[in-house]
């Protein structure tokens, strides 16, 4: 058995100023190119680094890992990215989780309402937050021999941030 950590990070604040501009290619807005960072920073002073960032392929959501992976010294060729985690349900997270390498101990996600509140809410009965915010990260401890384990063991939330906390 080894500790493991998944922290859930929904992609920072993203812009409408293009209403023609499709969902999926929406970019980040100035605060989300501020939050982005902040949050990273935030990770960085809690010594949270990960062995492992994977994202969803929408712009918003590839924009926000590659900030926090700069801000932590995260190598950005590193970044696994996932299409099928734009706007997924709580059952591709898993599907995703299960196919880490059991060497990871440490992971952090890039993805979406509404199915990353969803996913974060089912970690622990201790935690549930309404609307996972912009830039938000949910952390959970659990201990597990193999990643494909990750639906059976009890997970324990170990951090919830978010840009407006800061403030």
């Amino acid at each position: 058995m080894k500790k493991r950590r998944l922290y859930m990070i929904r992609h920072a604040k993203s812009s409408w100023k293009n209403p023609m501009q499709s969902d999926y290619e929406r970019p980040l807005n100035d605060r989300g190119m501020l939050d982005a960072p902040v949050m990273g920073e935030r990770l960085k002073d809690f010594g949270i680094v990960p062995d492992l960032i994977i994202s969803s392929t929408a712009k918003r959501a590839q924009q926000t890992a590659k900030k926090i992976a700069d801000t932590i010294g995260y190598d950005k060729d590193g970044i696994k990215w996932y299409e099928k985690l734009y706007h997924c349900i709580p059952s591709v997270f898993e599907e995703v989780i299960y196919e880490i390498d059991d060497d990871v101990e440490t992971v952090f996600i890039v993805a979406h309402n509404p199915g990353i509140t969803d996913f974060v809410n089912e970690f622990s009965p201790m935690f549930h937050t309404d609307n996972m915010p912009t830039c938000g990260i949910v952390g959970a401890e659990f201990e597990l021999k193999e990643w494909n384990e990750f639906s059976r063991v009890e997970k324990k939330v170990i951090l919830y941030e978010y840009p407006k906390k800061l403030a």
